[in-house]
C-alpha cells in the first residue's frame, strides 16, 4: 500500500477500511503494510535522488506528500491503529511500515 498519492483526509479513510478488512478476517494477528518514505528516517541517496524528483512531481500533481514520522503516527491513530514498526529499507528511499490494529 501506498499513501503518499494521497492527501491526510484520504489515508485516513483508506487506512480504516484496510483495519476493517484485517478486523473482519478475525486474524488477531494481522497487519497493513505500507511502503512509503518517512522523512525523519531517511536520507535520500543520491543514485536515487532523479527517481525521485520524478515521484515528488507526479506525488504533487494529486495532493499528495511525504510524511514525518510524526505526520505518519497522527493519520494511523486517527484510523484507530494502535501501534506500527517501521524498517527503513536499505539501498531506498522507502520504509517498510507495519501497522497493527
Amino acid at each position: 500500500l501506498f499513501l503518499h498519492d494521497w492527501d491526510d483526509e484520504d489515508c485516513v479513510t483508506i487506512l480504516k477500511r484496510c483495519k476493517e478488512a484485517v478486523l473482519r478476517n478475525g486474524d488477531k494477528g494481522g497487519k497493513v503494510i505500507v511502503m512509503d518514505m518517512v522523512l525523519d528516517n531517511q536520507k535520500i541517496y543520491e543514485e536515487l535522488s532523479g527517481i525521485q524528483l520524478c515521484n515528488d512531481v507526479l506525488m504533487m500533481a494529486v495532493s499528495g506528500k511525504e510524511r514525518t514520522l510524526t505526520e505518519w503516527e497522527k493519520l494511523f491513530l486517527a484510523a484507530g491503529f494502535t501501534s506500527y514498526n517501521i524498517t527503513p529499507i536499505l539501498g531506498s528511499a522507502r520504509s517498510l511500515i507495519e501497522v497493527y490494529p
